[in-house]
Formats: C-alpha cells, structure tokens, sequence
C-alpha cells in the first residue's frame, strides 16, 4: 500500500482537523494541470509505487506543488517532479487544514455516484440532511450509533449507509473475512433494514449470497482515505466524525451550512 511506503519514508507529519471552509483558489503559481503535468505526477508516484491509482491532481494552496489524491491518500508533488509530501497542508495564517476542501470536493462527488438503491437507508419523510455513513456491523462504536438512528431521524437527519468490513474482504489464508460475509449476508437479506439491525444487535443473518456492492463500498472507502468505521461525510463531502450523538451531528451539519 503507498500509504506504508510513503510512511517509511517521511519522518512524521502534522494532522489538524477544522470546521471552517475555506475557498481560496489555489495558487498561482502551479501551472495548470496538462496531459504533461499528469504524465510527470503519475511517474513520480508510480516510480514508488507501480500499481497506485491517481485520482485527483489539482495545483495546491502553496506554490510550486500540485495536490493529489491517489488511493486514499493526500499527497503533494513538486513542479519539477523531485519531490513529495504525504499528509495534511496545515495554512498557519488561518490555522486550518488546507486539505480539507480537496478531500471533500472528492469525497462528494464520489460517493454521489453511488445509487441509494446500493446503500441501507434510514430517513424520515422530508429530511433536512442526508449523511453517508461507511460502517461495520460488529464494530461496537457503529453499533452505538445505530441506537441513536431513530433520534438522527427524528432531528431531520437521514442516514445512509454504505459497507466497509474492518476486517478488510480476505483473509491471510485466502478466504473471505467473516465480517465481510456477515456483511454480504445483510446486503443480500430480504428485509436489508431488519437485517441490518439485527446484525448491529448481535444477531447475523443466516449466510447468503447474491449480487452486491459491499466488495465495491469498501474499496470506495479505501480511495475516500477511511481507517475505520463509522466515518461519517455529510452531503458537501466534508467529514463528520465517527462515534457522535444527534446533538453533536446536528450542531456539525448546521456549521457546515
């Protein structure tokens, strides 16, 4: 994986997480993203890591650098192609994570790509916010929060899920993680939103099989940068959190506008 290739080679980084938006246009004196420039971005990757995808390259908020994304991961690569930096932009003037717009502006048309037939939806009649939440039926914080699903519908708030098995999809032996079947086995439920819940409560569904998305949630999450569950994005991409209650939530979803 980059992110432990990159991590053996930086000494450390600094991470700072913020409310506040920030829309500067990013600086100027990036040249623009050409075919040339994309070419250049990827060599410098891939001379680290043949197999990475590239997702996102977009000048960067300091000049001199261009702002990529790539397998869940924040990276910032020199004009010339000689350098890299793995982690967050901190803007010390502000003292906000200059990263964050990136991630969300990402994250948000990312998962707007995926159909709310795909995802497990819990909502009330007119809701005033839709959340994505990535999320592990036997991580004890996700079931936490499912508790509160009636108290998140109840402030306007609908929550949608999408599968992320902690475990990962496969075993070291080969075969399938049991969170990742359990999880395959609610998606393939008849009734997803009992199964759901009862899983969440300890109680899996008999195992089943069929035609399903979690294979392809999870490997969203993995690009979306998530390391665990639940992760909560709300609908301008931006993160929420893990573990919050429905005041916490609603007072975070008011701040984002």
């Amino acid at each position: 994986m980059l992110k432990n290739l990159v991590l053996a080679l930086c000494l450390g980084g600094l991470s700072l997480s913020a409310c506040a938006v920030q829309n500067e246009p990013a600086a100027a004196a990036t040249a623009a993203v050409t075919p040339a420039v994309r070419e250049m971005v990827q060599k410098a990757i891939r001379s680290l890591a043949p197999n990475i995808n590239v997702d996102v390259i977009e000048p960067a908020p300091m000049p001199g650098f261009y702002q990529v994304i790539a397998s869940g991961q924040m990276l910032y690569i020199s004009a010339d192609g000689k350098y890299m930096m793995h982690g967050d932009l901190i803007d010390l003037g502000r003292k906000q994570n200059a990263s964050d717009d990136a991630w969300a502006r990402f994250r948000k048309a990312e998962l707007a790509k995926v159909p709310e037939s795909e995802r497990i939806v819990y909502a009330p009649a007119n809701p005033k916010y839709t959340i994505s939440v990535f999320t592990d039926v036997n991580c004890g914080f996700c079931r936490a929060l499912h508790e509160h699903i009636a108290d998140f519908n109840k402030e306007g708030i609908a929550v949608e899920y999408l599968a992320w098995p902690r475990e990962g999809l496969v075993t070291t032996a080969g075969g399938p993680t049991p969170t990742y079947t359990e999880m395959v086995s609610v998606w393939c439920a008849k009734d997803r939103k009992a199964a759901f819940t009862a899983a969440k409560q300890g109680r899996p569904p008999a195992p089943t099989t069929c035609v399903n998305p979690v294979k392809d949630q999870f490997n969203l999450g993995v690009r979306l940068g998530v390391n665990g569950t639940p992760a909560i994005y709300g609908p301008d991409g931006r993160t929420l959190g893990g573990y919050v209650t429905p005041e916490q939530l609603l007072q975070a979803l008011k701040q984002g506008g």
